[in-house]
């Protein structure tokens, strides 16, 4: 018996033994395109938008606000500095003229299997950091687990897919992924920086520092004013200067930032000369602050560069972890209280689009009904989502004129009601605990205080009482990682290729990280679902589809309230600046610019300066 139950178990092992897994095919490659093929071929010299004749040189100034009291980046605690982005380097390169590509920077080549389930990439031999050591593949592995464990909480969200990286080569470091089918975890790889381990083995990651860091990017920190200015140098022997990525980018000498108090006083200074670049976000600004002589000689040029770049969403943020919020007819009330035509036509110059979608000036953008797969997908939630995700398309309140305001502000008045207010001697308190109705709008800039106070006005007709608090960045920052506010201006950009980066926007768990881009403070098991949907989406059809369903979903939770975008890069700069004559589509791309030494003499001549 014993033999006949070794020769079954025997036979038993081999009859069901797993079968080996068939080979999957693999390719090796320059570049990473989302989905389908990159525009650019292997020998390819330089992205079409950089000049690679760009003559280097000059010097250029630039401004920043508030102050700085940190060289790392990568962490949560303290200011990091201006400019800080010049000086690492990532495995991959976004190409600025595609909806989601990236070729190699410090890797040379990329290899991985069809179904992307893991990525290989093979450094650079010539890749440095800026003390001659080679960038080897233990710094990869190091910045990968150090960012994941001390970085920043959000590289905890964005590689909380990219399980591990290993050694496979003397050059060779492979990623390996969890969490099911992501097409576009080659590329979060790819997006990496990388980072000296030998550096900061005496040196502890999680602590601010003003310690000038060591990288490998085209410039290094020169000198510095603790939280007043930085300057950079063009690193001069930079090893990836002739890298086609790299090509015809970033031709200045050197580059120094100044900190102001604020824009008032930063734009001020701009004027009288004491900084080069500015691009300007402040739609009255642009419109009557450039009244000056240095723009009417010519001196200053004031120029709009049109782009193809999504204007994603930005608005009155709720912070729905706030009793007052949690109530989504409250926050569609509040919404009605704004008046964006008034803000507009006094306030813009009429400069402005209002923002309909957290995907605006993309074909992901939501419109209309949903049809097709987009219905579908959105059918498997009914019952979980508002039934006007099937029956209206969204359109924030229209006012302009203070009838439609007043016809607006009744039915405000009556959704509150419906959500247990009631007004009290001309203010709205809560008819069960009596409490009223208060909140405070954060800022961090003077500047929107001129946006929210007219909404402020239009609140109190409801008999709401909201203050409005500017404060400094510092404590902003602080206010905000920290999730301590009501509400605040909030933006939220999006790319052509959107995926992982909506977990730190939208997901469950990121509303309980600190420091986290879901500062709404959004939980709902739906939006969890349809961000998955997004990041597997096996093509681009499928992507749009899944990336509108998820943009109705956000609409209908009214989250917050719409403000507006613009088509255009508003930016003026003194007459020193030569610029590529082919624009990218999807970014300025102002590491592409370089000083012109004929200009820049001229310019110095017209200013009376020998």
């Amino acid at each position: 018996m014993r033999a006949a139950f070794a020769a079954f178990a025997a036979l038993a092992v081999f009859a069901f033994a797993p079968l080996a897994p068939a080979q999957t095919k693999t390719i090796r490659v320059h570049g990473l395109a989302m989905h389908g093929a990159p525009k650019y071929g292997p020998e390819f010299k330089h992205f079409d938008y950089a000049n690679p004749d760009a003559p280097k040189g000059g010097e250029v100034r630039l401004s920043a606000i508030g102050s700085f009291d940190n060289f790392n980046p990568y962490i949560l605690k303290g200011d990091p500095a201006a400019g800080l982005g010049a000086m690492f380097e990532t495995l991959l390169a976004n190409s600025g003229d595609e909806a989601f590509s990236e070729y190699g920077l410090l890797a040379e080549t990329i290899e991985m299997p069809e179904d992307r389930s893991w990525v290989a990439f093979t450094l650079r031999p010539e890749a440095r950091w800026h003390d001659g050591k080679p960038v080897t593949v233990e710094d990869v592995i190091f910045s990968l687990d150090t960012l994941k464990t001390k970085g920043h909480p959000f590289y905890r969200s964005y590689f909380k897919d990219v399980a591990k990286a290993e050694k496979t080569g003397e050059r060779t470091v492979r990623f390996t992924f969890s969490g099911g089918v992501n097409r576009e975890l080659p590329l979060i790889a790819g997006q990496l920086p990388v980072l000296p381990k030998h550096w900061w083995a005496t040196r502890d990651f999680e602590k601010t520092t003003l310690e000038p860091p060591l990288g490998s990017g085209p410039f290094r920190i020169k000198s510095f004013e603790a939280g007043r200015s930085v300057t950079y140098a063009r690193v001069a022997d930079y090893w990836g200067r002739e890298v086609p990525v790299r090509r015809g980018t970033y031709n200045v000498n050197g580059l120094r930032y100044d900190y102001y108090r604020d824009g008032t006083v930063a734009l001020e200074a701009f004027k009288a000369g004491e900084y080069d670049f500015r691009q300007e976000n402040v739609a009255k600004d642009w419109a009557t602050a450039y009244d000056a002589p240095a723009v009417r000689e010519g001196l200053i040029k004031k120029v709009e560069i049109p782009h193809e770049i999504p204007t994603g969403m930005q608005g009155f943020s709720f912070n729905t972890r706030r009793e007052v919020f949690k109530d989504r007819r409250v926050r569609q009330a509040l919404t009605l209280a704004f008046d964006f035509e008034w803000a507009n036509k006094n306030l813009f110059f009429g400069q402005y689009v209002r923002t309909r979608s957290f995907f605006s000036n993309s074909e992901l953008a939501s419109s209309g009904l949903p049809v097709g797969e987009e219905w579908r997908i959105l059918d498997g939630f009914r019952g979980r989502v508002p039934e006007e995700v099937f029956t209206a398309e969204y359109r924030p309140p229209v006012a302009g004129s203070d009838e439609a305001l007043r016809a607006n502000l009744r039915v405000a008045l009556d959704l509150l009601r419906a959500a247990g207010w009631t007004v009290k001697e001309r203010k709205l308190a809560h008819g069960t605990s009596g409490k009223p109705f208060q909140f405070e709008i954060l800022l961090a800039q003077a500047t929107w205080e001129r946006i929210a106070l007219p909404f402020v006005r239009n609140l109190e007709r409801l008999g709401i009482e909201a203050r409005v608090r500017t404060v400094e960045p510092a404590q902003y920052r602080k206010r905000v990682d920290d999730f301590d506010f009501d509400m605040i201006v909030d933006s939220f950009g999006q790319s052509l290729s959107p995926g992982n980066e909506q977990r730190d926007f939208w997901s469950t768990a990121a509303a309980g990280t600190p420091g986290s881009r879901n500062t709404i403070g959004v939980r709902d098991a739906v939006v969890d679902e349809l961000i998955e949907l997004v990041i597997a989406a096996p093509d681009r059809e499928s992507l749009i589809a899944r990336t509108r369903a998820l943009d109705r979903v956000l609409l209908a939770g009214n989250y917050l309230i719409p403000h507006w975008h613009i088509r255009t890069f508003r930016v003026a700069y003194w007459d020193k600046f030569g610029r590529p004559e082919k624009p990218a589509k999807y970014t300025l791309c102002v590491e592409c610019w370089w000083v012109d030494a004929d200009k820049a003499k001229a310019l110095e001549t017209r200013r009376g300066r020998k």
